[in-house]
């Protein structure tokens, strides 16, 4: 063989030996990531129909369950303490990225891991939480999508006396323990603008909240707004009822209030949340780092209101506020 020749063969042989690993790899089947979910209430019709927003969206992204991604559920029921427990399963469980709803379980999971990449949504104020270390740049292991802007409770407020201009008081519901402050603060901050009366509701369990809308509803005048908070939303059939028992105007955070029977909600469209988020689940999973990913604001809000439960309360919809709304419930 000529030296010429015998240069060619050598480097053919290297080059084919190169291949060979490539190739290899191409024919195996991809690793089966995990992807570790953290939601409130197993049975919600509402949490299940966000996750299946949530799983469309990745699939889409070209991950598919049983071929390379694997979804490993837990559901805290509203409960800290569970949702501590929780974070630490997934963790256990070797999950590559965890997906958090809600201020109480993203928290739960950075007071678990400083490690783990975990995209969080539906976190009013990550910063004041101590999520992150700003919107901008994360820092951490964390990063997510928010709910609202400040904003958003002067809405509030003037969604309330749009349906009920006599109102003079509107309580706002939260729960000390779960509820981000920084809404109760710009309710408060807002109510002498309009001008309202604002009157702070707390309630730890469902005793104290039938408590309080007994108290709230003693005075005529008076509106109910229910904040952000995953303790309303855990308890939110028993917050619609006492309303309506009580005949209470009410505005809610999101559209899943209104379609359980309340009255009137303006907030961000969750759905459009969960995709985004399904975008940065699969960029974590292709590399980048929650640090590298900026905590995003909300892009849609959408107004619903129920005609239904504002009839059987006598208040008529001003056809103003009916042209505003996204969906109008009959």
């Amino acid at each position: 063989m000529s030296d010429i020749r015998r240069r060619e063969f050598i480097i053919l042989l290297g080059a084919a030996a190169a291949a060979w690993p490539r190739a290899a790899r191409a024919q195996q089947p991809d690793r089966v990531r995990r992807v570790g979910v953290l939601m409130g209430i197993a049975d919600d019709f509402e949490g299940q129909a966000r996750i299946a927003v949530f799983r469309q969206a990745l699939q889409a992204l070209g991950w598919s369950e049983g071929r390379n991604v694997q979804f490993i559920y837990r559901w805290s029921g509203g409960d800290v303490a569970h949702a501590r427990q929780f974070a630490k399963e997934l963790l256990d469980l070797r999950s590559d990225v965890i997906l958090t709803n809600s201020t109480p379980a993203t928290v739960a999971v950075r007071d678990i891991t400083r490690a783990m990449p975990t995209i969080f949504v539906q976190v009013s104020d990550p910063v004041g939480a101590g999520v992150v270390q700003s919107l901008a740049r994360p820092g951490g292991n964390l990063t997510g999508f928010t709910n609202f802007d400040l904003s958003t409770a002067s809405k509030w407020l003037e969604l309330a006396k749009g349906i009920a201009p006599n109102i003079t008081r509107v309580a706002y519901l939260f729960n000390p323990n779960t509820a981000p402050l920084l809404y109760a603060k710009a309710v408060e901050t807002a109510a002498p603008l309009l001008p309202v009366k604002s009157i702070p509701a707390a309630a730890h369990n469902a005793v104290e909240i039938e408590r309080a809308l007994e108290q709230i509803a003693r005075e005529s005048n008076s509106a109910l707004l229910v904040l952000p908070d995953l303790f309303n939303a855990t308890n939110r059939q028993s917050i619609i009822a006492l309303a309506a028992r009580h005949r209470l105007p009410a505005v809610y955070p999101f559209r899943y209030f209104v379609t359980s029977g309340g009255l009137m909600s303006y907030g961000t469209e969750l759905f459009d949340t969960y995709r985004q988020a399904a975008s940065y689940v699969d960029r974590i999973l292709r590399g980048e780092k929650p640090a590298d990913l900026p905590v995003q604001a909300p892009i849609k809000y959408e107004l619903v209101i129920n005609l239904k439960t504002a009839k059987a309360l006598g208040l008529e919809v001003p056809p103003t506020l009916l042209a505003r709304a996204d969906e109008v419930i009959e």
